[in-house]
């Protein structure tokens, strides 16, 4: 199966929608266009990575361009053979007046909406902290992320740079909220910084669910406390090749976390950045990374159990899962 549990929102806004946007609105055509703008060639840094993301944050300035961006997100997932698309983003990247917390996140929750319509793929919507927004923004975006618990939004994030901004503390009030409405929690954590940074967004912010956490696998304690604790760690492999999380895609610490028995699940990230979306990181996995069938199979089941999905989605998938392993094995 295909299920996609780390995927955002600014890294998927196709390039002929930013040209129709950016023509609408009167912004220069970048030179090599917006597909050279948006999308890498090969490994920078994440400072460099996310200047690419960033291109695209005009686009998501009002209600309409928001809603399309999202419903485009999930219709260009499905048409990947995605079963499932867990899509986050940062909401107070995207405020100014007139356009408030409260109707970004309604914004793209209309057109994941649509886009859930217009496919048949169920898919929810992650709200983001960040990392150099002050304690009082974040515990904001956590309030309204709460308002539409259950409507769509279904877990709650910290991105941003570790390296800057390391410190946990100032996150905590806002992952309490978001946590006593319900949501799942999941935490950008070890991808550039040290690999107890993980367990420090598991102590601090209890967190299920760790983000990229590629530097795990650098701590022989860290990675057998993830283990002894059933964290999920979300990998990314083409993204952490290109922010330089990991020098090459067969140097990915993923066979590592395996062998120490981590609960694995896969994202595409930033897919318009790496051009790879999720069908491709799930090939690297077996061509690259020595996954077999049966590790593959116990990547699905992780996957479907750690999702923040609703149960109602969880037990269809759940059953697609049953039927598929039962014709496989005929």
């Amino acid at each position: 199966m295909l299920i996609n549990l780390h995927s955002h929102l600014e890294g998927r806004v196709r390039p002929s929608t930013a040209a129709e946007l950016a023509a609408r609105s009167g912004l220069p055509v970048p030179n090599g266009g917006w597909e050279q703008a948006i999308g890498l060639d090969g490994p920078v840094d994440l400072t460099a990575f996310l200047a690419k993301v960033s291109r695209t944050y005009p686009f998501f300035r009002t209600g309409d361009t928001l809603a399309r961006i999202t419903r485009e997100a999930v219709e260009d997932a499905a048409a990947d053979g995605q079963d499932y698309l867990e899509i986050r983003f940062g909401p107070a990247t995207h405020t100014h007046d007139g356009f408030g917390l409260d109707d970004v996140i309604a914004a793209a929750l209309d057109g994941l909406h649509d886009g859930i319509r217009a496919t048949g793929m169920p898919a929810d919507l992650v709200v983001a902290a960040l990392r150099h927004h002050s304690p009082e923004v974040n515990e904001d975006v956590a309030r309204a992320a709460a308002k539409r618990a259950g409507d769509g939004v279904v877990g709650f994030d910290l991105a941003g740079d570790e390296l800057l901004h390391p410190d946990l503390a100032p996150y905590t009030g806002a992952f309490a909220i978001a946590r006593s409405a319900g949501l799942g929690i999941t935490c950008h954590a070890a991808e550039a910084g040290p690999g107890h940074y993980a367990k420090d967004a598991v102590r601090l912010l209890k967190a299920t669910r760790i983000g990229h956490g590629t530097h795990i696998a650098d701590d022989p304690a860290i990675l057998r406390w993830a283990a002894d604790n059933g964290v999920v760690v979300e990998i990314c492999p083409t993204s952490n090749r290109y922010t330089g999380a990991t020098p090459s895609i067969d140097q990915h610490p993923a066979p590592r976390f395996l062998a120490a028995g981590i609960p694995l699940v896969l994202g595409d990230d930033n897919p318009m950045q790496t051009r790879s979306p999720l069908s491709a990181e799930a090939q690297l996995l077996t061509a690259a990374l020595g996954f077999t069938a049966r590790d593959r199979a116990a990547l699905d089941a992780t996957s479907i159990a750690a999702a923040f999905m609703n149960d109602s989605v969880r037990g269809d998938l759940l059953t697609r899962l049953s039927v598929r392993a039962r014709t496989e094995a005929r």
